[in-house]
Order: C-alpha cells, then structure tokens, then sequence
C-alpha cells in the first residue's frame, strides 16, 4: 500500500483529515477514562476499561503502522522513538489489564496509571509548535490523503476485533517479550 507523504492536489472531495481522526481518537479515550472514574459497578468498570483498551489497541495500530512511517525523514526521530516508547509502555499495562479485572488487586490504580501515560502521550503529539502534529503539518504531509487511510485501517481493525481486543504486542521493549513467554525477570 502507497504511503502518502507529502500534500497531492485535492480531487475536489474533501477526504478526512490525519490529525483530525487522531485527535478525535484522543478525545474519545479522555471521554472513557472520565467515563471509567466516574463507574460504580465493577461490571461497568470491567467494561469500560475493555473499551479503552481496545481504542488504545486500535489507535496504536494504525499510528505505528501508517502515520509514524509516513513521519519518518519528516518529524524529528527522538520524537517518533520518544511515541513507540510511549505506546509500548502502555500495551504494558494494557496486557494487564485485559488479562485481569476490577476484582483484582491494583486493577483501579493500572486504568489510572495508563490514563497518566496516555494523556501524557498525547499532550506530546499535539503540542503546538514542536509537537508531532504540527511538525507533520509544517512538513507537508497529505493529511487528507493519510486520514483516509488511517480511517480505512481503523474501520477494518475494528471489524476485526468485534470489541473484543486483542494482547497488544510491544516493539521496542524486550522485557514484554519475555514477559510474554513466563520469563520476565524485571
């Protein structure tokens, strides 16, 4: 599949923005986590935190796999390592998540810890001037071009996943990997 990188002439149609889909993904998991705090019952608890899971899942999917690349050469790379770092860390809790529930010691204090790391995450993609967003908008990236893509994918991945999310695998940690395996040794 092409990667669309820099802006092509629009075909008179205006196709949805990258940034735009992003940040409305972001919007929506802020909307959960309140969602989530807000939850009394350990049933509506377990079902949000499962909803956040499989947003950040899918959101995380289609970044690494066409946004971030269509980055690359265009937004520094410490900012770009800096972002798989960040959603490695999160698949981590992610994974516990998944795997436990609100019955479990610490479950509470694993959603608030990732709503920390997330909305971390986030404030970083879209700080105004330096942020990724605005440097892949100062580099000409065809936004409508990658949204349109980007929308493609995360419809897909959620007809896939069908609310029910799948372990989120890591790239940049070895310790998950391991971990994944009984091995961990952290």
């Amino acid at each position: 599949m092409a990667r669309a990188t820099k802006k092509a002439k629009s075909n008179g149609s205006k196709p949805m923005d990258a940034i735009a889909l992003l940040k409305q993904d972001h919007r929506l998991v802020e909307e959960l986590f309140a969602k989530y705090e807000g939850a009394r019952s350990k049933d509506q608890k377990h079902k949000i935190a499962k909803q956040i899971c499989l947003e950040l899942i899918v959101h995380s999917m289609i970044e690494e796999e066409i946004f971030y690349p269509a980055c690359h050469g265009e937004v520094e790379d410490d900012i770009l390592e800096h972002a798989f770092v960040e959603h490695d860390s999160a698949k981590l809790l992610i994974t516990e998540l998944l795997r436990g529930s609100p019955d479990d010691d610490f479950y509470d204090a694993k959603v608030k810890v990732l709503e920390h790391e997330i909305m971390h995450h986030v404030h970083e993609e879209e700080k105004r001037s330096e942020g990724m967003f605005a440097q892949a908008r100062e580099a000409g990236l065809d936004v409508e071009a990658l949204g349109q893509e980007l929308m493609a994918r995360k419809q897909e991945l959620m007809r896939q996943f069908e609310g029910s999310p799948p372990m989120p695998e890591t790239r940049t940690l070895r310790a998950a990997g391991k971990m994944r395996q009984g091995h961990a040794t952290i």
